[in-house]
């Protein structure tokens, strides 16, 4: 199976880059956000919800279905597509992230990290080999390298002795990698160093993976620190692959990655919000339990057309949040990914039209964000 990325358009003012990436499961459209479905399921979410709220992708986690329920059971099911009755792409990430923060918990060496579950303490050995094993017992259209994410902050030594490791296990992935109907990602390393970002771009470049995806941003640093690796580190990719910044999703965060050149995002970031009652409007972020809309009979969001705005009212949802009944958790989940997917979308029609900057403009300035 061919992956291909095709790059349609680049803005003229901005890094910001309009394209397709074709998979066995249909066609991404980039920029893209990816919805976050951890354990095989977007939580509270139907696979049919997400369709019809706009996810064209989403992303499960490698780390959390090898514990439970196990690899083999959803590879004997014929791989998460058929387990979780979902027809378009799926991403799986290598679990390599939530290996290392498990910082108590794990021995990281040149074979591969010993870890102990979170759930029961029972100890487990995952090498790249296995990370990739696992990955193609799941059958997702797009699989990452195992990496070492280090923390932050790190010594810049530890952060180079790190990258290192990621590119010989990335290797090894790609040596282990046997099926042709997946897509493996390699992972740019090196902290908020631009030399170490800079040798581990080449590192992994040279191995000629189908996408790269830029890790350990978005882990504790301020903001401004990341954007300001963004400023180079997307420059440092091929032009005619997708580039993937893994873990990042707020609404701000969008439009500076793409204005920077990032093709794909995903964050649980939407989704863990929503269960505490918060959503995004046009408006800017609100709390819908506090006591201000417990008479307001009106939309989450005045200029938002998805299934739960035009249905409920912020005082319902308000009341089922405060009762902690599940459909108000449903309903602002939905919300949440409906506004990021909308969003990404009006996105692409900017740049299709060359007016990314003033619709970024438009959208600050109602959300109540500076430029």
């Amino acid at each position: 199976m061919s992956f291909e990325y095709t790059l349609h358009k680049e803005s003229n003012n901005t890094k910001a880059r309009l394209g397709e990436f074709s998979t066995p499961h249909g066609v991404i459209e980039t920029p893209i956000f990816m919805p976050v479905g951890t354990q095989a399921t977007v939580k509270t979410m139907t696979p049919e919800e997400l369709e019809e709220l706009g996810a064209q992708i989403i992303l499960s986690n490698t780390y959390h279905l090898y514990l439970r329920p196990g690899h083999e059971l959803i590879a004997e099911a014929g791989g998460l597509h058929e387990f979780m009755n979902w027809d378009r792409p799926i991403l799986t990430d290598s679990g390599g992230f939530q290996v290392f923060s498990l910082a108590d918990m794990r021995d990281i060496s040149e074979e591969g990290v010993e870890f102990q579950s979170h759930l029961d303490g029972s100890k487990h050995f995952i090498t790249p080999e296995k990370a990739t094993e696992i990955q193609m017992d799941l059958g997702a259209d797009i699989i990452m390298s195992f990496d070492e994410c280090p923390p932050y902050p790190a010594e810049k030594d530890y952060v180079k002795e790190s990258l290192e490791r990621t590119t010989r296990w990335a290797k090894r992935c790609k040596e282990a990698h046997t099926r042709d109907d997946q897509a493996l990602f390699g992972i740019i390393q090196g902290g908020m160093h631009r030399d170490l970002r800079e040798q581990s771009a080449k590192e992994i470049i040279d191995l000629d993976f189908p996408g790269y995806a830029l890790g350990g941003l978005s882990v504790g640093e301020a903001n401004e620190l990341m954007y300001e690796v963004l400023d180079y580190a997307p420059d440092l990719l091929p032009k005619n692959k997708p580039r993937y910044l893994m873990g990042v999703g707020t609404p701000q965060d969008l439009f500076e990655g793409v204005i920077r050149g990032i093709d794909m995002f995903d964050c649980v970031f939407p989704t863990r919000i929503a269960r505490n009652g918060a959503v995004f409007t046009s408006q800017g972020r609100i709390t819908i339990r506090n006591a201000t809309y417990k008479r307001q009979f009106t939309k989450l969001d005045p200029e938002c057309d998805c299934y739960v705005c035009n249905n409920y009212t912020r005082a319902y949802i308000r009341h089922l949040i405060k009762r902690n009944e599940v459909l108000g958790i449903r309903l602002t989940t939905y919300h949440n990914l409906y506004f990021l997917c909308s969003l990404m979308t009006k996105i692409r029609e900017a740049i299709s039209k060359g007016r990314l900057l003033e619709y970024q403009e438009e959208f600050y300035k109602k959300y109540g964000l500076d430029l």
